[in-house]
């Protein structure tokens, strides 16, 4: 069963960099457009929702294996980063519109894409 879980959360990692790179680049064709429809925020809080599964997994598996070495600590603060960048940033873009909307998303999914590698890099 812990096989499992492992398993499942070290493929998630691979659909969340999928998902934040097609983010990003959605994010900068809404700047070019200068405006960021209801899609792409669908789109924001699935990319949300994978990362609280994500975290949600991460948790199991601390559960089983309690011992925090450096490597596994710093794997998970990225985790908890991520987990705050995605409402952090509507949370800051509440009551925006327009191009800046889009580039704060943009910048947002960037960093949670090298977060993401990171953590990845970090549980090898």
């Amino acid at each position: 069963m812990v096989e499992r879980i492992a398993l499942l959360h070290s493929r998630l990692q691979l659909t969340l960099t999928a998902l934040m790179a097609a983010l990003v680049i959605w994010a900068l064709i809404c700047a070019l457009r200068g405006r960021v429809g209801q899609g792409y925020i669908g789109a924001l809080w699935v990319a949300q929702w994978l990362i609280v599964a994500q975290c949600g997994l991460g948790a199991l598996l601390l559960a089983r294996n309690l011992a925090l070495a450096g490597p596994l600590a710093l794997h998970l603060i990225y985790g908890i980063v991520a987990l705050l960048l995605l409402p952090g940033a509507m949370a800051y873009n509440r009551g925006r519109a327009g191009r800046g909307e889009a580039l704060v998303f943009a910048t947002i999914c960037l960093m949670l894409l090298v977060v993401v590698a990171r953590a990845y890099e970090t549980a090898r």
